[in-house]
């Protein structure tokens, strides 16, 4: 990483209930030989010495791939935010870089930058495609735990509403970056 970038943890949400996978938890479907989760764990590792992987079920295999395991505190699969509630009260850094479990093409130059436009405007920063957030790929300051416990007990559900509350950077990329491919459905594992 550039010296110029602080430390960061990595937050990579595993937690789903993986319904368009038939039910399968999608961290650990097989793509190219490996799981989903091993392809971003490697894209990864090398960024943090703190990786966390939110996981609600599996967590023995998932240790392999992950510093810390953390699960959500609601019981049923409640959806990415608590996921990323429970992984920013374990984060030993300041930044927290999020990302999915299916997301395997993800590479370094991504996180970087996506880094670099959080700590330039001390905020978070989150990919925009073709004119839409994509919440699965952004980073965090830790201090934003307070206002997504919030959100939280106030019924939101959704995180990219819950993060939108302050002020999101936008990383802009094209709308057919195969890095930011989600491989959320049996069919896209056809590669």
């Amino acid at each position: 990483m550039p010296d110029t970038l602080p430390p960061c943890s990595i937050l990579i949400l595993a937690g789903g209930r993986g319904q368009r996978m038939g039910g399968r938890d999608k961290g650990l479907v097989a793509w190219r030989g490996e799981p989903l989760v091993a392809h971003v764990q490697r894209a990864v590792r090398a960024l943090s010495d703190d990786l966390v992987i939110s996981c609600n079920r599996n967590q023995e295999v998932y240790a392999v791939y992950a510093d810390q395991l953390v699960g959500d505190a609601d019981a049923d699969f409640p959806g990415p935010l608590a996921g990323v509630i429970s992984g920013l009260k374990v984060a030993r850094h300041h930044w927290v870089v999020l990302l999915a479990c299916d997301a395997p093409r993800i590479d370094r130059a991504l996180i970087e930058d996506l880094l670099a436009l959080a700590v330039a405007h001390d905020s978070a920063a989150m990919v925009r495609q073709g004119g839409y957030w994509q919440p699965m790929f952004s980073v965090l300051p830790r201090r934003l735990l307070p206002l997504l416990e919030q959100a939280w007990q106030a019924g939101e559900r959704s995180l990219q509403k819950a993060l939108l509350q302050d002020s999101v950077q936008g990383l802009e990329c094209a709308e057919d970056d195969l890095r930011l491919s989600n491989f959320n459905s049996p069919e896209l594992l056809q590669d």
